[in-house]
């Protein structure tokens, strides 16, 4: 079992016995400055599939990376990192060069601050235009979606603020909707910090009050961007930060069921107002691992949903084409994955490359993140996309695509 960092009510200190999770420390790290590590992209495509018709030249790039927001970063929170990297000098600028290297069409960020004094600026001189959503009440930090202005065009977007579930909650009741006592008794024997959570959280009231338990200040944004290569394709990107707790997995759940949620009615909404069938992307950190309620409840309890009306089904990109990484996030306390991008599964885009993560003895991860390596605790993950010029409905894409055009013109006048 992996040891939790104690005070910490940032810090997704997941405790778990999954494969999901593996110590990676051995040795201290040298203080010498280090290189960047140079992202690479693993092709997965093994031939040409005759059933398969893309659109020349559309190839795209979505990232999604926790970044670490600064205003989390302390030597007493992460000893085990070289004080050099933790300072915002330095971590700025190799952040700024991580999303450089990455050259992405869409970087999806969590636990972005510093937006308007640092990011924001940076990012424009870069050729990216920015969508961003700080989080509620006093926190800094938040979601965004740097995107370059020559790969899509913005035409829609709206943001998720998960503290709207307080209106939703009916107080004839005195809890929200809670995980069964099985899940409850494992979770309470699994965590040994239960107490210390709990007075972290109970600071913003009675914890068992919904309208102080639901209150978490998370966010989210979602887009729908044109696609600017040949097949013009709409395509709706969301970028999410899930709440941290692992002793509060009725929050996390419906914070992702307010996430699906949103997502229908937004698909809907463009769908209608475009006469087309968007593709759908979501990524974020989730704060949960594969397997876990949260990871299921994406992956296959919402197929329950589509039965009932729901107009797309979740696939994990990673989970899909080979299996989920090892990790995403690394720290003494934790060692597993939280990170995932999630696609329609039936829609337009064909991934054709993944960004390649580090393995367990991978030097540059051996003593944990943040590190002279890697400027965040968590790992960016990724993939290339392709356009499919038909998807598994019977739609033209090329009937579509003029409607999406004429739409776009029709706002715009």
């Amino acid at each position: 079992m992996l040891r939790t960092l104690t005070l910490l009510p940032r810090f997704p200190s997941y405790i778990s016995n999954s494969s999901s999770c593996c110590r990676v420390f051995k040795r201290k790290m040298s203080a010498k400055p280090a290189a960047p590590i140079c992202p690479k992209f693993v092709s997965l495509e093994v031939g040409e599939d005759p059933t398969t018709s893309l659109f020349k030249d559309s190839r795209f790039r979505v990232v999604s990376y926790n970044i670490l927001a600064q205003v989390y970063v302390k030597s007493s929170y992460f000893p085990h990192s070289p004080s050099s990297s933790l300072k915002w000098k330095a971590r700025s600028q190799a952040v700024l060069t991580d999303l450089k290297n990455l050259n992405a069409d869409f970087l999806c960020i969590q636990e972005l601050d510093e937006y308007d004094t640092f990011y924001k600026s940076n990012m424009e001189s870069h050729g990216y235009s920015c969508i961003y959503v700080q989080r509620d009440g006093q926190k800094r930090d938040g979601c965004g979606i740097f995107y370059k202005s020559r790969s899509a065009e913005l035409v829609l977007h709206e943001e998720i603020h998960y503290n709207d579930l307080v209106t939703s909650v009916d107080y004839d009741t005195s809890s929200v909707e809670t995980e069964d006592n099985d899940t409850k008794d494992q979770t309470s024997k699994a965590t040994p910090e239960v107490s210390v959570k709990a007075t972290n959280n109970s600071d913003h009231g009675d914890p068992n009050d919904p309208r102080v338990r639901l209150k978490r200040d998370c966010v989210g944004v979602l887009a729908a961007f044109k696609l600017s290569n040949p097949s013009q394709h709409l395509v709706v990107v969301a970028s999410t930060h899930i709440y941290w707790d692992p002793e509060w997995i009725d929050v996390k759940l419906a914070q992702v069921k307010y996430l699906l949620l949103r997502l229908t009615q937004f698909k809907e909404l463009v769908s209608n107002k475009y006469c087309c069938t968007p593709s759908v992307i979501v990524t974020g950190d989730f704060n949960s691992t594969p397997g876990d309620e949260v990871y299921r409840y994406l992956v296959s309890a919402n197929a329950a949903a589509e039965s009932s009306g729901s107009p797309y089904k979740l696939c994990s990109l990673y989970g899909t084409n080979g299996g989920e990484p090892p990790f995403t996030n690394v720290t003494p306390g934790f060692t597993g994955t939280l990170d995932y991008i999630f696609l329609s599964s039936r829609g337009y885009l064909k991934p054709v490359s993944l960004l390649e993560l580090p393995g367990p003895e991978s030097a540059d991860i051996v003593d944990g993140l943040p590190n002279l390596h890697h400027p965040s605790d968590h790992l960016p993950i990724g993939g290339d996309f392709e356009v499919l010029r038909f998807s598994s409905s019977t739609k033209l894409h090329e009937v579509e695509d003029d409607l999406v055009k004429l739409k776009i013109e029709e706002q715009k006048d």
